[in-house]
């Protein structure tokens, strides 16, 4: 079985209703529903379903996308390269070459001793970019025109920021454009890197370049397409893009939360503190070659790690090493870690981030590629 999907997913929405996954072991574990207004809006919620697998046994043949020669539109590769052959190390620059954003909320500074604002944590976004609009102004993070309006405030994305849904790219544009907004307003926004960056980075760096897999020759252009790569996500891929996702950290600790992508343990073999870790990640983006970039996305797509009787261990051993006292982690949609998946068809119910590993893991993948929810939370959830 390989990590990115340990269920299937159709490849568009019309190619039939999904069979309910066999799960061995459900978790124990229990809901947290904010207080707010009731319900959800799961009319205003549409499913593009991108293929959410890449099971390497169904690689394209080799020439199937691109010009056969190596050449991928929106490739992000210098003009003339040649198949299989290394591109050169990708130019970091500067983050944004674009005017300053105008910050339309002047927030006064801290007075002294104050301190850091409310933190709020938010699951995959997966290029639903209305769903992210409608999710942080029903919070009161953003106005009505999408701009920051949560004064000092922290935010962090768990990653998972592009693929399956239809706007990728927007959802990029909009997370560093709150980036600015909040700096200014004396709070943060900030972002974490996703096995979804890693797919689309090499997807843009290394296209149809052939890496060998367990299951023989594969590409990260190939997977990247099986999990629901947008062809207009990577055409509008801008070098300040590349820049800013490549410098993602994939880990962080904020208030006694561990904040992951990935509800694995994998991150315990690039090294022992949060910033090991990143620093390691970060080097092996600069630096390494495809065969590395290919085992880091292999890695940080296991999932299930803090599920089932083993899955509190598992928790445990992450706080023990990195600090903190509960796990926060995207990834996994909650229907999957629950087994509640309606066998007709209809939306998930998705009433909030789950709690579970005797209360020491929250998933905040709602689901939104499969009409579930795009999850907001304030932290900490009792």
């Amino acid at each position: 079985m390989t990590p990115e999907d340990l269920f299937r997913e159709p490849e568009h929405p019309h190619s039939g209703p999904r069979p309910r996954q066999d799960l061995d072991v459900l978790p124990q574990g229990s809901w947290f529903e904010p207080a707010g207004p009731a319900g959800y809006p799961y009319e205003e919620t549409h499913s593009t379903f991108g293929g959410a697998r890449y099971l390497e046994q169904h690689w394209a043949p080799a020439g199937q996308f691109g010009d056969g020669a190596g050449h991928v539109p929106g490739h992000y590769a210098p003009t003339g390269a040649v198949a299989h052959e290394d591109p050169p190390t990708i130019e970091l620059g500067p983050p944004i070459d674009a005017a300053p954003v105008e910050v339309h909320f002047p927030y006064p500074q801290p007075e002294p001793g104050e301190g850091p604002g409310p933190l709020f944590v938010i699951g995959d976004v997966h290029g639903y970019l209305d769903e992210l609009l409608a999710a942080l102004h029903q919070q009161g993070l953003i106005d009505a025109e999408g701009h920051w309006s949560a004064g000092r405030s922290r935010i962090w994305f768990l990653g998972d920021f592009t693929d399956r849904g239809p706007d990728g790219i927007g959802v990029i544009d909009l997370v560093m454009q709150l980036a600015a907004e909040a700096a200014s307003a004396g709070g943060y926004c900030r972002a974490l890197m996703g096995n979804h960056e890693l797919l689309f980075l090499g997807a843009a760096r290394y296209g149809d370049e052939a890496v060998q897999s367990t299951a023989g020759t594969a590409s990260f252009l190939a997977a990247w397409r099986l999990n629901g790569g947008q062809q207009h996500d990577l055409e509008r891929l801008q070098p300040h893009h590349i820049s800013w996702l490549s410098r993602l950290p994939a880990m962080a600790l904020e208030d006694g939360h561990l904040l992951l992508h990935s509800d694995t343990t994998a991150y315990l073999e690039y090294g022992e503190t949060i910033a090991d870790v990143n620093d390691a990640v970060h080097a092996l983006l600069a630096d390494e070659g495809i065969d590395e970039w290919w085992d880091a996305f292999r890695k940080f797509t296991k999932r299930f790690a803090f599920r089932g009787q083993a899955g509190t261990m598992a928790a445990q051993e992450l706080l023990g090493v990195y600090g903190g006292y509960r796990v926060v982690h995207g990834h996994s949609p909650i229907p999957y870690l629950t087994g509640d998946q309606p066998e007709d068809g209809t939306p998930p119910h998705v009433p909030g981030p789950y709690i579970y590993a005797d209360e020491l893991a929250i998933a905040m993948d709602g689901g939104v590629t499969m009409e579930g929810r795009l999850l907001v939370a304030r932290l900490p959830l009792n």
